[in-house]
């Protein structure tokens, strides 16, 4: 006979089995997704999914761009600076460099190596991958494990320290997406072993302060091997990385951004992510309004109208003559294209476009062979000088070199045009694809009911307002599939209007992500209209910057560029001094900003829009014009554009004047951030 307390225990059997296996089906880890790798349980699922590195091709001028790169310094920095790119490397197993130089060069020659399908760049790769993963030892430790005496222009000390580490790991993933090559997996495994068993005692900041700041790419490499592995050992060193690492919370809760002088611009912008990156672990809001409320003061007390703030190195304010460090340009971007994988949030996306369509193209010279390691706003001369910088190098900060300035700069550029290729498209948890940043390519991936598809993007944006989507290719029986596809419509942008196969299908105001789910056959075509009005944004001393979709425009000025030979080794064979004759000194005159399309003129020349490389003045399709008077006070001050007259300035003399803007991106010495001064 049953009794009672028989029945009790049974029922009770059966309930843990039946909570075990809702647990083991709803709490375990799985995908959702039956393409691409979404987040584990317990991490919060992101709203879109890196798709893996060479699934997105660039096309028209960013292919350009990469092409550039490859023939430019990307693809030859082994040759032109072979005292820490050569054989010597510590990351090459050499008694050389053994920091960050090298791998911040493999970090953005790896991804155009696959982007572009080169194999004499993936010959290059090669060599730093397999002596990366030949270094470890038992423990799990890898890398440099031995300190040289200083030798001039080398970093040979520091070789344990975690930091460079970070860019290694960043290195592996990327290839470990290109090639699925498995020793990636164990070998991370074994690292983060070694570090979970070794930080308490050797915490982050141990050998120096640059891994606190910048443990997020650490973080980022934990969870992306978590969600391959699941093992949870993994996300104990998720926490104990985070509570080791410099508190960006608590730095904005202190009011660290609303001063000069409290951060390192490149920390800042490698490291504003970190929040965002734990969120995915410990899923409070607070981490995300952290970021946001980071970037309002930022841009109320740092800010620069190209997407850039005033830190050269050190946090410096919103003068539009304070430089902006070529580093903080490229991390800044991966930082925003990592946060907007996450999020999903239009804000790091419109961010990302600011930076990749103004300062960057800016900053590197049209054949990739030079740069600045700080770029001005308001920039009137390029000279070996110095200046009002935080830190100077010999004058050598704005001129550019392949050494000029710090070279830091000169290894670390070579990531943002490659990731920012990269993270054009995503998948999304609904098996579809997200269009988050708008530039020409293509892109291959697994869709809807396991069915691959291509899709190219044909467009001159930023240069043009309008972008074409056709489906090129649909690798299934039925020749057709249903997937959703994600439209980005920037904040900027009042009202877009979306066409399929030359039918209009809708609008949609600025802000939004437009999804048309929908079945999909061959040769259908989606037209994105993006209208672009001009409008204004105020900056430092009252000033207005002028604007037009995702670009800012600037003065445009002529431009000598000379030659010139170094002295000294360090700062490379020479660098070029950029001057003009050209007046710059204007102010706008005064004009109703809500009417600022009734004042200003636009021309845009429909043969240079489709050029390959519309990035210099002489190729700059697009022209505004403004009317604008001289301010004779308004002069050069330790060679560059003095104290900046209040707007509104009355000191205007002569008569009006038309003077033409170009974008940004398209000027080397350029006013950007003009007084307003009276009729």
């Amino acid at each position: 006979m049953i009794t009672y307390k028989v029945l009790r225990l049974f029922f009770l059997f059966m309930s843990i089995i039946c909570y075990s296996n809702l647990w083991s089906s709803e709490l375990q880890p799985r995908q959702q997704h039956n393409h691409y790798i979404n987040n584990r349980y317990p991490l919060q699922r992101k709203a879109f999914i890196e798709l893996p590195l060479g699934s997105i091709k660039a096309k028209g001028w960013l292919q350009e761009m990469l092409i550039r790169q490859k023939n430019g310094a990307t693809g030859h920095m082994d040759e032109l600076y072979p005292q820490v790119m050569g054989s010597r490397n510590g990351w090459l197993g050499g008694d050389g460099d053994q920091w960050e130089r090298g791998p911040y060069w493999i970090d953005g020659l790896l991804p155009l190596a696959y982007i572009l399908n080169d194999q004499e760049l993936k010959n290059k790769v090669q060599p730093w991958v397999e002596w990366a993963l030949k270094s470890q030892r038992e423990d799990g430790f890898f890398g440099p494990q031995k300190d040289y005496p200083g030798e001039q222009g080398l970093q040979r000390n520091n070789s344990h320290d975690w930091w460079p580490r970070m860019v290694v790991l960043k290195i592996l993933q990327q290839y470990y997406s290109a090639t699925n090559d498995q020793r990636i997996l164990s070998f991370m495994s074994r690292y983060f072993q070694y570090q979970l068993k070794t930080l308490p005692e050797k915490r982050l900041g141990h050998w120096s302060f640059w891994a606190e700041f910048r443990a997020c790419d650490n973080l980022q490499a934990v969870y992306w091997l978590y969600n391959l592995t699941g093992e949870p050992f993994l996300l104990d060193l998720g926490k104990l990385i985070h509570s080791q690492s410099f508190s960006f919370v608590d730095m904005v809760q202190r009011g660290d951004l609303k001063r000069i002088n409290t951060i390192h611009c490149v920390n800042l912008a490698q490291g504003i992510k970190e929040p965002i990156i734990y969120y995915q672990q410990e899923p409070d809001k607070k981490y995300i309004n952290t970021v946001k409320e980071a970037f309002k003061d930022i841009r109320q007390f740092h800010g620069q109208p190209q997407g850039m703030y005033g830190g050269d190195e050190a946090l410096h304010g919103n003068c539009p003559t304070q430089g902006s460090e070529l580093c903080s340009a490229v991390e800044l971007m991966y930082s925003l294209e990592r946060m907007m994988e996450i999020t999903g949030d239009i804000d790091f996306a419109d961010h990302l476009e600011r930076i990749a369509f103004n300062a960057l193209p800016t900053q590197i010279s049209d054949d990739f062979m030079t740069k600045q390691y700080f770029q001005q706003a308001n920039q009137v001369m390029i000279s070996r000088h110095r200046r009002n910088f935080d830190q100077e190098h010999g004058g050598t900060d704005l001129t550019f070199g392949i050494l000029t300035g710090y070279p830091c700069c000169a290894s670390n550029m070579h990531q943002g045009w490659p990731k920012f290729t990269q993270n054009l498209w995503y998948a999304t948890p609904d098996n579809g694809l997200a269009v988050m940043a708008y530039s020409p390519s293509e892109v291959t991936a697994k869709v809807g009911d396991d069915c691959v598809v291509t899709i190219s993007e044909d467009t001159y944006y930023p240069m043009d307002d309008k972008i074409s989507f056709t489906i090129q290719e649909i690798k299934n029986k039925k020749k057709e599939t249903t997937f959703p596809l994600y439209l980005r419509i920037p904040k900027w942008c009042k009202k877009a209007e979306i066409c399929i196969n030359g039918k209009p299908d809708q609008s949609a105001e600025g802000g939004k992500m437009v999804i048309i789910n929908r079945t999909w056959t061959k040769e259908d075509r989606i037209d994105l209209h993006l209208p672009m009005d001009i409008s204004t944004s105020t900056w430092y001393e009252n000033a207005v910057a002028i604007e037009r979709g995702p670009l800012v425009y600037a003065l445009k000025m002529e431009e000598k560029w000379e030659k010139k030979e170094f002295n000294e080794p360090w700062y490379g064979p020479y660098y070029y001094q950029v001057t003009s004759s050209e007046p710059w000194n204007y102010g706008l005159i005064s004009f109703d900003r809500n009417k600022v399309n009734e004042v200003a003129k636009i021309n845009i020349d429909p043969v240079k829009q489709k050029s390959e490389f519309p990035w210099n003045t002489e190729n700059a399709p697009i022209e505004i014009k403004m009317k604008a008077r001289i301010i004779p006070t308004w002069q050069l001050y330790n060679e560059m554009a003095g104290p900046q007259p209040f707007s509104f300035c009355s000191g205007a003399e002569g008569t009006e004047k038309e003077i033409t803007l170009i974008p940004y991106g398209c000027t080397t010495l350029r006013i950007s951030e003009f007084p307003i001064v009276g009729k």
